[in-house]
């Protein structure tokens, strides 16, 4: 093994150890877990670690931002698979970007890079040649900038969506899969009628609730109303009746370990196929916020779980009506809805270089859209002037430039990753990791 070997796995080390330890203390079967998941494949490996590629970002110049540019509200985990379908409170099927736990304030440039790698890793397992990987990258990026463009040449349409009407392909399949799911769907597979009311059915996902735990998710969960914007606040008081609540484990690669429940409200009326399942999660510290001086953005916030919110508010436009905050113990939770219209995009059969570009030309669309607009109950006041005016100021006579850089970094951090993927399973097999692999 080389010097320069053990220095890159000595840092995967740290930088893991730095932002996992204590919930792998917490949970070790979680995070053994989430790591076999990981270790699958480099892209898996790269959605669960966005710490390493923040490690790797502020350690190095970005000549592409400004002060503004360079300090706007970010997704902060932008991947391929980050993308579906959701119901937005207007009641519309909307395609877009989801899965907000990392957002932020950055460069907009670190959305555009972590996507175009994530791009150019995809596209390598799809085993497609350098010139098709190149030109999926600009494809992108001219979508994300006619977008831009699109928003800064006007002040009354922040309505952009990608949706039944206007989409092809594989989104528009993945929209209309979400159409057909009906809510009974989702209630039959999580509840049952009992005694005339419904209650979650035993899972081995579930656990019940002691009384003093169960006191206490319904303490959390009253003050979590006053969360809600007056705005998207249903007139019925008996929707947000609380009828049952369990405790969650089994959320994905960037979850592991994160105390969750699972809460069953009355819903829309009292017939029992209108019953709402929300999801009560305890927020997560964002990735970036440890690698740059983020004690004024902190102190903007009460908890992760309210930065979370005000963060999602603030990159998605018609957010979840549910979607609130509220904490136990003096820690952060994050309430939205689990719904049932939620499809992601299924890059499995997208293999064909022509394909892929049709589509992620939409996705660059709607990357400029969270950083561009905002939901109409977003007060924040950290992001204070026109993002799409910021943007365009930084790249102004150098959009081809930026273009090549941009290409560049996807191929050259791709083919990080796939080393770093290669060392992280060794160290993780070795029991360096902070949690043994069997």
């Amino acid at each position: 093994m080389t010097d320069a070997t053990t220095s890159r796995t000595d840092l995967i080390v740290s930088v893991f150890r730095d932002a996992f330890d204590p919930l792998m203390r917490a949970d070790p079967q979680a995070f053994r877990f989430k790591y076999r998941k990981m270790a699958a494949s480099p892209h898996a490996f790269y959605r669960g670690s966005a710490c390493l590629f923040y490690a790797d970002m502020t350690q190095a110049q970005d000549e592409w931002v400004d002060e503004r540019s360079g300090a706007i509200w970010i997704h902060g985990d932008l991947h391929v698979e980050n993308f579906g379908t959701y119901l937005n409170s207007d009641g519309r099927l909307v395609f877009d970007i989801n899965d907000f736990d990392e957002a932020y304030i950055g460069h907009f440039t670190w959305d555009l890079r972590r996507f175009a790698a994530s791009l150019a890793l995809l596209a390598w397992q799809k085993a497609l040649p350098a010139d098709d990987v190149e030109a999926l990258v600009r494809r992108y990026l001219d979508g994300y900038l006619t977008q831009v463009d699109h928003y800064a040449s006007t002040r009354d349409d922040d309505d952009f969506a990608l949706h039944l009407d206007n989409t092809e392909g594989p989104i528009l399949t993945a929209l209309l899969s979400a159409r057909a799911i009906r809510r009974a769907d989702l209630l039959d597979g999580m509840t049952h009628i009992e005694e005339g009311v419904r209650v979650f059915t035993p899972h081995h996902s579930i656990r019940e609730l002691p009384d003093d735990e169960r006191a206490a998710v319904e303490a959390a969960f009253a003050a979590y109303l006053d969360t809600i914007p007056t705005s998207k606040r249903f007139d019925r008081e008996l929707f947000y009746d609380l009828r049952d609540a369990v405790g969650k484990s089994g959320f994905g690669i960037g979850s592991a370990g994160l105390p969750a429940y699972n809460l069953l409200v009355e819903g829309y009326s009292q017939a029992l196929d209108n019953d709402v399942v929300l999801s009560m999660k305890q927020a997560n510290v964002p990735a970036l916020s440890r690698f740059q001086d983020s004690a004024t953005i902190e102190g903007y916030f009460q908890h992760e779980g309210h930065r979370t919110v005000v963060s999602q508010r603030a990159l998605q436009v018609h957010t979840d009506p549910l979607l609130g905050h509220t904490e136990m113990d003096g820690t952060g939770f994050v309430v939205s809805e689990i719904s049932p219209y939620e499809v992601d995009l299924d890059w499995e059969d997208i293999t064909e270089p022509d394909d892929m570009a049709a589509v992620v030309e939409l996705l660059g669309r709607a990357t400029a859209k969270i950083h561009c607009a905002s939901d109409e109950d977003s007060d924040q006041d950290l992001v204070d002037f026109q993002v799409e005016e910021a943007i365009v100021a930084s790249l102004d006579g150098r959009r081809e430039e930026f273009a090549e850089h941009l290409v560049e970094f996807a191929v050259a951090y791709a083919e990080t990753v796939r080393a770093d993927h290669a060392l992280f399973v060794d160290a993780f097999r070795s029991g360096q990791i902070g949690v043994a692999a069997t």
